[in-house]
């Protein structure tokens, strides 16, 4: 009987050890920590480095809730119960908005050799809150063949992009669904001013061809040959599918550098992983992984990136004043909500009323009251809804983000009243005047414009 227990306690054994390394395995993963990134880049970008970095760190796991930068903005300023630790992101204005929320815990600056500022903008926060780990240019994608096929030349500076001849060949996002966007139309009213920065924003409106609900987008556009230009920054517009596509993209010599930065969250639950992951993302490992096609990112480490980057004495949107990261995130809201009503929902009307100016200069109007006339609709065009000083009177409560979702109040429903009645005043006024400008009986038709 003893001889026969021992024959089954050995034939159980390698059960019995299988069981205990199945539990020892499960308590080991048990162990594991886990970080939790809120980050708007998408899989193709943040799985890499998620790879590397739990091949490095086999004793944590990251879970990643991927948004786009409103959306994800949003989630860490509402939803402060849920664990988040590491907020990674382009959008220099979200982090700002994160910082004035209280969201953002201080962060120690990593060796990287960096420079304080590329082309006037701060690569790591000045207060200390976010660091720049990576380097991206705006400039315009198009395709070569497309362009020729429309006989249109290829834009080398934003101010191209006013043509007249680009009517209807312009894609662009809303800066309200793209950080990104946010930047470049916020680098164009710091650098013009804000009288005369929504005034070419006005003309870009009227070259407009769409306004897409993605970052992506723009590129894709480009690819699918549906407008000629799009206005994007370098990593979107840079991916296999588009540059086979034929899709080319150009940095203009008045180009803007921004760096895309990482922080740590204020509610964080595991602020030494966090730690290791924003070392890893730093290290020269995790800066050698920016230059993988696949991420095609510039790091902000200067020995990797030499050659990359263009000579810093030319010209630059943001040379002479640098990016006030603050005052966008100040009035980020407001900016949105007035390029939605005045850009995005006005776009066929911009196009008519500034395709009818082009055809109007054209003609070579000599009468010293028409011309006057055909001035004042252009002013008209070119006005925001609120002056620059009218703008530091508005609460600051109502320029900044206005969560989704969240009824509006009756202040906050006043002020997007107001700014819609007076764009449609103005749109009004100088459609009223273009139409005067024409000679009565001088035989030019009206028809074209009105297609």
């Amino acid at each position: 009987m003893t001889r026969f227990r021992f024959l089954i306690a050995a034939a159980m054994l390698p059960l019995i050890l299988l069981v205990l390394g199945m539990t020892a395995a499960a308590a080991r993963a048990a162990e594991k920590q886990t970080l939790v990134i809120v980050t708007s880049y998408p899989p193709s970008f943040f799985e890499p480095f998620r790879a590397a970095f739990e091949t490095a760190n086999p004793d944590i796991r990251i879970s990643i809730i991927q948004r786009n930068t409103a959306s994800a903005s949003r989630f860490v300023i509402e939803k402060e119960d849920v664990q988040a630790d590491v907020f990674w992101a382009s959008a220099a204005d979200a982090f700002e908005l994160l910082k004035r929320n209280g969201s953002l815990r201080p962060i120690a600056p990593r060796d990287t050799g960096a420079p304080v500022r590329v082309f006037g903008y701060p690569v790591n926060d000045p207060e200390g809150y976010y660091l720049g780990f990576a380097l991206s240019g705006y400039g315009f994608v198009y395709n070569p063949s497309h362009l020729a096929r429309n006989s249109l030349p290829a834009p080398k500076h934003w101010q191209d992009l006013l043509d007249p001849v680009y009517s209807g060949q312009i894609g662009i996002t809303t800066p309200s669904r793209s950080g990104t966007t946010h930047l470049i139309v916020e680098a164009l009213l710091q650098t013009y001013g804000w009288e005369e920065g929504w005034a070419m924003l006005s003309q870009l409106g009227g070259n407009l061809s769409t306004v897409t609900a993605r970052s992506f987008g723009v590129a894709s556009g480009v690819a699918q040959r549906r407008f000629s230009i799009g206005i994007t920054i370098d990593f979107l517009a840079s991916t296999p599918e588009f540059t086979r596509a034929g899709n080319i993209f150009v940095l203009p010599p008045d180009t803007v550098f921004v760096p895309a930065s990482i922080a740590i969250l204020a509610r964080s639950r595991n602020v030494p992983a966090s730690e290791r992951f924003v070392d890893f993302v730093l290290s020269e490992a995790g800066q050698k992984l920016l230059l993988s096609p696949a991420i095609a990112r510039i790091p902000v480490n200067p020995a990797l990136n030499s050659g990359l980057l263009p000579r810093e004495d030319g010209d630059s949107l943001l040379k002479s004043s640098g990016f006030d990261a603050a005052l966008s995130a100040r009035r980020y809201g407001l900016v949105n909500l007035i390029f939605d009503d005045y850009i995005v929902r006005r776009r066929a009307t911009l196009a008519r009323l500034w395709k009818r100016v082009a055809d109007l200069e054209a003609m070579g109007i000599k009468d010293a009251q028409r011309l006057s006339m055909l001035a004042r609709a252009k002013r008209l065009l070119s006005t925001p809804p609120l002056s620059a000083r009218e703008v530091e009177n508005v609460a600051v409560g109502l320029q900044g983000e206005w969560p989704r979702g969240v009824a509006r109040s009756p202040a906050h429903t006043a002020l997007a009243n107001s700014l819609r009645a007076k764009i449609e005043q103005n749109l009004g006024e100088a459609e009223g005047l273009l139409s005067s400008t024409v000679r009565p009986g001088g035989g030019v038709s009206l028809h074209p414009w009105r297609q």
